[in-house]
């Protein structure tokens, strides 16, 4: 069967659909992404600002993978997984895939708590607490589609600070134009550059995209599904669309700020200090806020990815009504508050969650594209040659980067 005549696309359908793609956006402009953004930002001007623009088209590609696996099967990334590997695979698997959501946990309560720290002056641990209980709460008391609203407010929030950061600095957008398209890079460069495209692919992200479009499940008709792949398409460009915009800002704020006034950053609660002598301290109060709300938000959907996966592996249902899904928040959360509560140094924390993403991401990529390419579980909706083909370019080059990236953070850059 062919897909239906586009014809039948309808906007206020469009509407109705949006929200799964932004729920993945959020991950992808958390605090991981805020350190690398910054520094090159503040260590090479506008110079690397292509490679948000080629991490984001990467992104659009794979996480669209995702997306459509869940639509074709009406199943997660992690329940095929668990249905069609051999059980000692799929237990490696599942295990790695928890190990990189403790990972990620410990990255979004540390942005959460840096937040929190600069808005209030509480110490990290307090406010690893307030965003633990924060995330839990709204897990495990709210529905689905309030989840996802408050999700999209956050994003909205972060957006609209630093659309106003912006404002505020006032880039020089004649010498910024060029940059977003013209690859340039250094053998300075190359590292941050890398640290930047491994940073947007994370395996948590592709495991919640693959489940949470099911909230937008029409019919199993394959006719309905192919409507519903449509609307995954466009609700997918305009979110990672969005989180462009938001990382290209980052960026373009610690250039203006930064690199222009010769001033070395070293870590965020740095960045935030200093952006207020220089941009003036409203500026620095819309970065600790963005940051909050960017930490918070992010540490929301890395739970929901990460209830999906235990509930998913173990073979339980997927419905964050039940008391198991609820349950297996914890499973994740509390190992990661503990890391942050007994280590020392918020940077040094961060630089371990991504090192352990580094190591775990080609467990997730090589299995999406085994079953994406499957005929018998994919039928009509199997990846065509040249869009599998784009995914595996892409997978191999987010695989070597991170292989790479976890190397020379091993070895100190040597």
């Amino acid at each position: 069967m062919q897909e239906p005549d586009k014809k039948s696309f309808s906007f206020k359908t469009l509407l109705s659909f949006l929200g799964p793609g932004f729920l993945v956006t959020v991950g992808f402009v958390d605090p991981g992404n805020w350190a690398t953004n910054i520094e090159g930002g503040a260590t090479f001007g506008y110079e690397l600002l292509w490679v948000v623009t080629l991490g984001t088209l990467m992104l659009v590609i794979i996480q669209h993978l995702a997306a459509k696996l869940g639509i074709a099967t009406g199943k997660s990334l992690a329940v095929n997984i668990r249905d069609y590997f051999p059980k000692p695979v799929t237990a490696f698997l599942g295990f790695t895939v928890l190990l990189a959501c403790i990972a990620t946990d410990v990255a979004e309560l540390l942005g959460g708590s840096i937040g929190l720290s600069l808005l209030f002056g509480m110490p990290l641990w307090m406010g690893a607490l307030l965003t633990l209980s924060i995330k839990i709460f709204l897990v495990i008391s709210q529905r689905y589609h309030r989840i996802e609203t408050i999700i999209i407010g956050f994003l909205g929030i972060i957006t609209l600070c630093y659309i106003a950061e912006l404002v505020i600095v006032k880039p020089d957008w004649v010498a910024i134009a060029p940059s977003f398209v013209v690859p340039n890079v250094s053998h300075e460069s190359i590292y941050i550059a890398m640290a930047i495209l491994g940073a947007l692919v994370m395996p948590h992200n592709i495991f919640l995209h693959s489940n949470v479009i099911h909230s937008r499940q029409w019919g199993i008709s394959d006719t309905e599904k192919w409507s519903l792949l449509r609307y995954e398409k466009m609700d997918t460009l305009l979110a990672m669309t969005l989180g462009w915009v938001v990382n290209a800002s980052m960026m373009i704020v610690a250039a203006t700020v930064f690199f222009q006034n010769n001033i070395t950053v070293t870590s965020i609660e740095q960045a935030s200090a200093t952006l207020k002598p220089v941009a003036g301290h409203f500026a620095g109060l819309l970065f600790a806020l963005a940051l909050t709300f960017s930490g918070i938000g992010a540490s929301i959907t890395s739970s929901m990815a990460e209830a999906d996966v235990v509930t998913g592996f173990m073979g339980k249902p997927e419905d964050p009504r039940s008391t198991f899904y609820r349950l297996s928040v914890f499973v994740t959360a509390l190992p990661a508050f503990l890391i942050i509560l007994f280590s020392e140094g918020s940077y040094r924390i961060l630089i371990f969650s991504q090192v352990i993403l580094s190591m775990q991401l080609p467990f997730t990529l090589l299995p999406l594209l085994i079953l994406s390419r499957n005929k018998r579980l994919m039928g009509e909706f199997r990846s065509r040659t040249v869009e599998f083909m784009a995914a595996a370019i892409i997978s191999m080059i987010v695989i070597v980067l991170n292989i790479y990236f976890l190397y020379t953070t091993l070895t100190k850059g040597s």
